[in-house]
């Protein structure tokens, strides 16, 4: 973790002062550090770090403005902007376990390909965090983000298995993947139809861990490793990001990551549909009617809608042993970013009490989500004149709502399931990550699981 943690507060550590918008006389500082605020024109703006100097060239702390106060994680900046030292807050916090977390975040670096890493700072963790919890946190939505930015050269269908069975290995998790044609023979048909033209295999990777007669939670994810469209090619620009269209893959592991280092009373299970959307002479064809799991018939009206095929598949089997809460995360429709851009992703369920829930968690852990509906008039939208089911509507509306009506088909009894549709990417930089890979929604379904089922 490039800012590290520490429960004692070392002995040098130099104090943050935390300054509303506004707010200098309000902030308990010393006259001398007002002085230099005024001097320097700060006055609270959010995100803004000002260096106090001290005497003989050395440093008597910051100050740190946070605006009107409505973000914690914006403390995250501090990860950037500090010198390398030791440092610790002035004053108590209210919310000292996200302030905690927004420092680890904010102090993300993905260094595979060469980058530096971040700032060597230790900060000492704020009364009343938990150190075990935000470490648990930060490290899954690590892991999210390592995935997220990898290319596909080196994270294609067999590298995100391998990173699966690195993670069970690492919790004890029992792990089976089935490959290839071995996929027809099991009747995943649509998950073999979207990967067959790859050269690296499609596969079904299946981990489980927990107790046997705990509460099962089945979290499934869109493992898309690279997505051409397919026959249906995307142009250039499309294709430019491709490699993260396997971020519901990446943020299932990292959930999971969470629940199991928490060592929560459940029944887990992750199911991933790894493939690649390539385009070869084997490649499925608009047009195709494909046999699903379930038996359901699906014409395909366009290949570049390829991950609600793989997933479909995949909730099938999830659905098959009614788990009392099932998850589904993907990023599937450019729809959903139009609607409520890149850091708001909507999710979809029937289930009032998990809605409610996952409202309140969003806002809790500032991991932001939104409940979008199950319109069930637009189903008859995916309509098709030959199969009993199309993968695509004709006019191009309510692309979102209607690719989680198309996923909804494949789960019949299961209760509690909800479809997070995610960017999985920070276009910009933000104080709690850089621009790259992000993990969205999990932080919020960790606290729902743990209050549940922990």
């Amino acid at each position: 973790m490039p800012v590290e943690l520490v429960e004692q507060k070392p002995e040098a550590a130099l104090p943050v002062y935390l300054v509303a918008k506004g707010a200098l006389e309000a902030a308990a500082l010393p006259p001398s550090a007002i002085a230099w605020a005024r001097a320097n024109g700060f006055s609270g703006e959010a995100g803004r770090t000002l260096v106090l100097p001290g005497e003989g060239g050395g440093l008597a702390g910051a100050l740190f403005g946070t605006g009107d106060g409505e973000s914690v994680l914006g403390l995250g900046a501090l990860a950037r902007a500090l010198p390398e030292g030791d440092w610790h807050f002035a004053s108590s916090l209210a919310q000292p376990e996200l302030a905690a977390l927004a420092l680890a975040l904010g102090g993300y670096v993905f260094t595979r390909y060469g980058k530096k890493p971040g700032k060597a700072l230790r900060f000492a963790l704020p009364e009343g965090a938990d150190a075990a919890h935000v470490r648990r946190v930060a490290d899954s939505v690590f892991l999210a983000r390592d995935l997220v930015n990898t290319p596909t050269s080196d994270l294609g269908p067999v590298e995100l298995e391998e990173a699966a069975r690195k993670l069970a290995a690492a919790h004890g998790a029992d792990i089976s993947v089935i490959h290839g044609d071995d996929l027809l023979a099991r009747n995943f048909p649509m998950i073999h139809a979207v990967g067959r033209a790859s050269t690296g295999a499609p596969r079904l990777v299946d981990m489980s861990w927990g107790p046997g007669d705990a509460p099962k939670v089945t979290l499934v994810g869109k493992g898309v490793c690279f997505d051409t469209g397919g026959l249906d090619i995307k142009p250039s620009s499309g294709m430019l990001l491709m490699k993260k269209d396997m971020g519901g893959a990446a943020n299932v592991l990292g959930l999971a990551s969470m629940i199991m280092a928490a060592k929560l009373n459940v029944r887990l299970r992750v199911l991933i549909p790894a493939v690649e959307n390539s385009i070869a002479g084997n490649a499925f064809r608009p047009g195709d009617v494909l046999r699903s799991r379930k038996g359901i018939t699906v014409e395909i009206g366009n290949t570049d809608a390829e991950g609600r095929l793989v997933l479909a598949d995949a909730l099938a089997l999830a659905d098959e042993e009614q788990p009392a809460l099932l998850i589904d995360m993907a990023t599937l429709t450019g729809a959903a970013r139009v609607a409520l851009g890149p850091d708001l992703p909507p999710f979809y369920t029937a289930d009032e009490t998990l809605a409610a829930d996952l409202a309140a968690a969003s806002v809790a852990v500032e991991d932001p989500l939104w409940r979008m509906p199950l319109w069930r008039p637009y189903d008859a939208k995916l309509s098709s004149k030959i199969a009993d089911i199309n993968n695509v509507t004709t006019d191009g509306f309510a692309g979102s709502i209607t690719a989680a009506l198309f996923l909804k088909r494949f789960v019949e009894k299961t209760h509690s399931w909800a479809h997070f549709d995610i960017f999985a990417w920070n276009p910009v930089d933000r104080p709690y990550g850089l621009t790259g890979g992000e993990a969205q929604g999990i932080r919020a379904l960790e606290r729902v699981i743990a209050g549940r089922f922990g």
